[in-house]
């Protein structure tokens, strides 16, 4: 497995590897036996590791949902999905790459998977354009989405973005008329959709995919309307509060659920999902077929009603503030 690259407040971790290893070489040249010590040793950073994973602060999960070695939607393609066929194009000359979608199946169960990609290298995230799509990208998914209707696909999305596209280019191309219109149409489609935020879903970049019958989070992802960057630099002039605006935000997967934002948190391997892939992409099968499941035997109009009314049930208005 590739080296995982260390995260500021994992620092306490690595320190403790190191001092492991170390003890090992020691004990291997010198022939000495430390084993006690590295017992030792290793217990506490296992403890070390689940008292720290388990008690992060929003900021810190932010940091890991923008890991550069996160699964990204490709990686959730390649372990969750066979027969996949990927669809290309908005019918109007230009085929977006940071939003990709197609056809797969999921245990043998046919379905339409969207989602915005990221890259890894510099030459990936150029193709991919940071995962930040252009209106074009937002126009074939709804060509995809239309499809799906068409053949009684159920939708699948898989969202990672810092937001949409917020170049001129973008802008005079129609950015908020193509988000405004994916808002619009997935509302009424008569298909099951299931959405999954497995990194960032930042403003309407994010919900332009996530108009669905049940949305989940990876248990370190983020869902918001602003970046704490961008929240930071608004309410204090500086982004380097973006720590304190994560607090106020409230945009960690816990919070979301207890508002009823979000439907259900995908658990994540210790230390988050791109320590050990795998295990993140088959827990995020498990709860894709979860919501499926409960959503078969929903007729169209019901599968529509559900929809809307996850979204009008949002939110909660006091009568004694009035």
């Amino acid at each position: 497995m590739q080296k995982v690259t260390q995260l500021p407040f994992e620092k306490p971790i690595y320190e403790i590897e190191d001092k492991i290893e170390e003890l090992k070489n020691l004990s291997r040249d010198s022939g000495i036996d430390l084993s006690a010590q590295i017992d030792t040793l290793t217990k506490q950073a296992e403890e070390f590791k689940k008292k720290l994973y388990n008690n992060l602060q929003p900021y810190e999960r932010i940091q890991i949902a923008r890991h550069a070695q996160r699964p990204t939607f490709l990686d959730y393609v390649r372990n969750i999905t066979t027969d996949w066929v990927e669809f290309h194009g908005d019918r109007a000359g230009t085929d977006d790459r940071s939003i990709i979608g197609g056809i797969g199946r999921i245990d043998d169960r046919p379905m339409l998977i969207v989602g915005t990609q990221k890259g890894r290298t510099t030459r990936e995230n150029l193709e991919y354009n940071f995962g930040m799509p252009h209106p074009e990208g937002y126009r074939k998914a709804l060509r995809l989405f239309k499809h799906a209707e068409k053949f009684n696909l159920p939708i699948v999305t898989i969202i990672d973005t810092p937001g949409a596209y917020p170049g001129i280019k973008a802008e005079e191309t129609g950015q908020g008329g193509a988000i405004a219109k994916n808002l619009l149409e997935m509302a009424k489609l008569t298909v099951p959709v299931i959405s999954v935020i497995t990194g960032e879903g930042c403003s309407g970049g994010a919900l332009g995919l996530a108009v669905a019958n049940k949305v989940y989070m990876l248990e370190n992802a983020y869902y918001t309307v602003i970046t704490p960057e961008g929240c930071a630099s608004i309410l204090w002039s500086d982004a380097s509060y973006a720590d304190k605006a994560a607090d106020a935000l409230q945009i960690t997967a816990d919070f979301l659920l207890k508002s009823k934002i979000i439907d259900g948190i995908i658990k994540e391997p210790l230390g988050g999902a791109h320590y050990e892939p795998e295990v993140a992409c088959e827990n995020l099968k498990e709860m894709v077929l979860k919501g499926l499941s409960e959503l078969d035997g929903l007729d169209e109009k019901q599968i529509v009603e559900d929809r809307y009314k996850k979204f009008r049930d949002m939110g909660e208005v006091k009568a004694s503030l009035f």
